[in-house]
């Protein structure tokens, strides 16, 4: 009899051991908990970047239209850099956007250095060495453009920078939530010949 129970006793807990590792009703939340921060960060990635390449595309476009606006002559750059400004931001909220325009005589003039007799041969204008002040501003440089819009003929490189943060951005990462990214984009073209060209100085000075 005692045999009896003690089997009995023995039978019903291989049964309930087999029972607890045959039981998985909890396993489906663990999976899922450790499945979630993957998935999550792969859907914010694809926004982030979405976001990013986009708002670089629409970006490219605004500065090429706003570009060949300012080669009119009835060219406004507010109205131009406005244009710019209008377009990317419903697609970048809250991007501080930036922009410059460096003007040339012609295209073989883009980051050209001011002619000047360099006697030491270190690719400077110093000690004294004479140069010629094709721009006018009073003293040498190193890249011969000058600010702005420019006149009649001249070409002009645009560059506009848009900074801004992301609307969801990639979770888990240093950082993430503060990020700023900055997109650039450049467009050179050459203004409408609607008077006569200036053309460089040629007063001289030293280094």
């Amino acid at each position: 009899m005692i045999e009896n129970v003690a089997f009995t006793r023995l039978r019903a807990g291989t049964t309930s051991m087999r029972g607890l590792a045959m039981d998985n009703s909890g396993a489906g939340t663990l999976e899922f908990a450790l499945v979630i921060p993957v998935f999550l960060m792969l859907i914010f990635g694809v926004i982030d970047l979405g976001q990013m390449a986009y708002g670089q595309s629409v970006l490219n476009g605004a500065v090429q239209q706003a570009a060949r606006n300012s080669a009119l002559e009835t060219a406004n750059t507010t109205t131009t850099d406005q244009l710019v400004k209008d377009t990317v931001t419903p697609v970048l909220p809250g991007a501080t956007i930036t922009s410059t325009r460096t003007n040339y005589y012609d295209f073989s003039d883009i980051s050209r250095k001011e002619k000047w007799t360099d006697s030491n041969a270190n690719g400077r204008c110093d000690n004294g060495e004479p140069y010629v002040d094709e721009n006018g501003n009073g003293h040498w440089d190193s890249d011969i453009g000058e600010s702005g819009n420019g006149s009649a003929n001249d070409v002009v490189i645009y560059t506009v920078t848009a900074a801004y943060t992301p609307v969801i951005a990639i979770p888990l990462v240093a950082g993430a939530f503060r990020q700023q990214i900055t997109l650039t984009s450049s467009a050179v073209k050459k203004n409408q010949p609607f008077a006569n060209q200036v053309s460089y100085g040629t007063v001289t000075g030293t280094c």
